[in-house]
């Protein structure tokens, strides 16, 4: 089987109000990083101000302070400097929101054994949950 050091990885851009997301959110990170389900590699708070300035501050040392506790990132950096302008183009002025990177963990295998078998993944494709939960409910309304 092919080895691989790393599974898929997701950027997600997640706005919020204020200076850090909600300790909810924080939580359930912490969640999904302690059940071994996902590797938290990258976490960016990214600001814009009222006339569209970016901030960019790095959590790599201080993850105390936003909430994770002893987490540890594990390749900081790995959401670049394009990755973090094309994603605060999204966010609205005087507003916040987390550059952050997962390590899909749980599919490390699958890409493994993809890989050794000479298999190729040609596309992929997550659907919000949101959507996700809108079509079911409309599906069952019209049943």
């Amino acid at each position: 089987m092919a080895e691989f050091e790393y599974g898929p990885v997701e950027l997600h851009l997640i706005g919020f109000e204020g200076d850090r997301p909600a300790p909810g959110v924080i939580a359930a990170i912490t969640d999904l990083i302690d059940s071994g389900l996902v590797r938290l590699l990258d976490f960016i708070i990214v600001s814009k101000s009222e006339d569209g300035e970016v901030t960019a501050i790095e959590i790599d040392d201080d993850t105390d302070r936003y909430g994770f506790g002893g987490v540890e990132l594990a390749e900081i950096g790995i959401a670049g400097t394009e990755d973090i302008e094309e994603l605060a183009a999204m966010i609205p002025a005087g507003s916040s929101a987390a550059v952050v990177a997962y390590e899909m963990a749980w599919a490390k295998r699958l890409a493994q054994t993809f890989a050794a078998s000479g298999s190729v993944l040609l596309h992929s494709e997550r659907i919000p949950a949101p959507v996700v939960n809108a079509l079911l409910e409309a599906a069952q309304e019209e049943e």
